[in-house]
């Protein structure tokens, strides 16, 4: 999977002066395979970056190109398919369904596409430190868990990139480093990669690269 930004600039985003190495304005590519670190200010684009690629933001001046195919020839169909099957994401703010329990807003993307057992989801909660939070309501979590369950989530689908975007703003550096670490054993399964949005903090260091907004 080959993600290509051609000189795009977000419209909200023209009026801010940014800098030389900034990826906005500038000719880069994304593939998979690559771990990569987009640090950043707040107000630099994090959200619009991911928003992007996801297809749910048209409003950039310049190209955008996803496996060769030009964000201007995006239908329903191949937006579909890059979300099942291609492109993973934990947004900012979540998207959870605050209404239902972990397990249920697991098991409605898990069953998309039969990824992960009951059994595998538990696992992964139990390794970032939740176990007892299967039957419990998103919304009575804290914003910590809330990550946690939204990371797990964007894992149960097959992916080539994964895009996190500040994921780990309410954990502390124990818990960051566990989810860290299983983002990077499921890219390895995969064959795949991942871009982390930052603040600033570099976690563990050990990226392909860095970009900066």
């Amino acid at each position: 999977m080959e993600i290509h930004f051609k000189n795009i600039m977000p419209i909200p985003l023209k009026g801010i002066t940014h800098a030389e190495e900034s990826i906005w304005g500038s000719d880069f590519k994304i593939s998979s395979k690559e771990s990569v670190l987009l640090n950043a200010s707040s107000g630099k684009g994090k959200s619009t970056f991911t928003s992007i690629v996801c297809g749910l933001r048209n409003d950039f001046e310049g190209n955008l190109t996803i496996n060769q195919r030009d964000a201007q020839q995006f239908d329903d169909d191949f937006l579909s398919h890059l979300r099942t099957y291609e492109l993973a994401v934990v947004f900012q703010d979540l998207q959870l369904f605050p209404e239902l329990t972990v397990a249920e807003n697991l098991q409605l993307k898990n069953q998309l596409t039969q990824t992960f057992t009951e059994q595998e989801l538990l696992s992964m909660l139990e390794e970032l430190g939740i176990p007892d939070k299967w039957t419990q309501k998103v919304g009575l979590l804290s914003m910590g868990q809330k990550q946690r369950v939204a990371i797990i989530r964007a894992l149960a689908q097959p992916f080539k990139i994964l895009i996190l975007d500040e994921p780990f703003s309410h954990l502390d550096q124990e818990n960051t480093l566990k989810c860290l670490a299983l983002i990077r054993r499921r890219c390895e399964e995969l064959n795949a990669g991942f871009v982390l949005t930052t603040l600033g903090d570099t976690y563990d260091g050990n990226f392909s690269r860095e970009l900066k907004l």
